[in-house]
């Protein structure tokens, strides 16, 4: 089995879990079902944004803890004041150390946030809902292209966005009307190995219609200047600024750094 096939394994089991513990109609009574969503799809196209989805994440299957100590509301609410387009937090908690206490933690900020899981059943959308999610994550590596325009439409019936991942070209036929992102993980999730050049060699296959997200291994602004050249509307990073002490820090320096190339270029 690859990294992917045992995580999916471990969340058919956990979904079940939840399911027998809260009903649909008790996450519907949530706040967060009378309140809209906040749109990340229009904040990538603001040019006042950076275009950076910034990341919120514990630990990785691949590098183990990342950074244990860093609090949520500290680190979301500096990538709200230094311009992050949105924010995306890991609620997985048996690989990514994540869970939807954190991404409902999240909403202390005024900006997108994406419920970013593996995202198996309709129940998790209406979860994401419930917590305060603006968009949710699909990966075409564990769903059909039929389960992926199923899973969005029940999105947009719940006011959220879908942010569809790619990673090669066989995966370009769940584009479809449904989505409203299309981002390309440079990460292999059946190995967990990076590759930047995945992006670079998928964008111009994307539908010019659809913003485009790049997607892991972004460590420098330079890769971002290349990556807008190319045609991508926006970056999701996380690694880059978790493992650093203070990654609120970290991505305070980064976006100025990122300022000064757009800048020079």
């Amino acid at each position: 089995m690859t990294i992917l096939d045992t995580i999916v394994a471990q969340k058919t089991i956990e979904v079940a879990e939840q399911q027998s513990k809260i009903a649909i109609a008790e996450l519907e009574q949530s706040r967060f079902f009378k309140l809209p969503s906040l749109s990340l799809k229009s904040n990538l196209q603001d040019s006042s944004k950076t275009g950076i989805i910034a990341e919120f994440k514990r630990k990785s299957p691949s590098k183990g803890i990342i950074n244990g100590i860093a609090t949520v509301e500290d680190v979301t609410m500096a990538y709200t004041q230094f311009g992050a387009a949105g924010i995306s937090v890991l609620t997985d908690d048996a690989f990514f150390g994540g869970n939807l206490t954190d991404l409902e933690a999240a909403t202390i900020n005024q900006i997108p946030l994406l419920r970013k899981d593996f995202m198996i059943s309709e129940y998790q959308i209406i979860e994401a809902k419930a917590s305060g999610a603006s968009v949710i994550l699909l990966i075409a590596a564990c769903l059909s292209a039929s389960q992926v325009k199923q899973f969005s439409r029940l999105a947009h019936q719940l006011g959220l966005e879908v942010l569809l991942e790619i990673h090669d070209d066989t995966e370009l036929d769940h584009i479809c009307d449904e989505v409203d992102l299309v981002g390309v993980n440079n990460r292999n999730l059946k190995n967990f190995e990076v590759n930047i050049d995945i992006s670079l060699g998928l964008i111009n296959q994307i539908p010019t219609s659809i913003p485009a997200i790049a997607e892991s291994g972004i460590d420098h602004p330079n890769t971002i200047v290349t990556l807008q050249k190319a045609g991508f509307a926006g970056f999701l990073i996380g690694e880059r600024f978790m493992r650093e002490t203070n990654p609120s820090f970290a991505f305070a320096n980064f976006v100025n750094d990122l300022k000064t190339k757009q800048n020079e270029g």
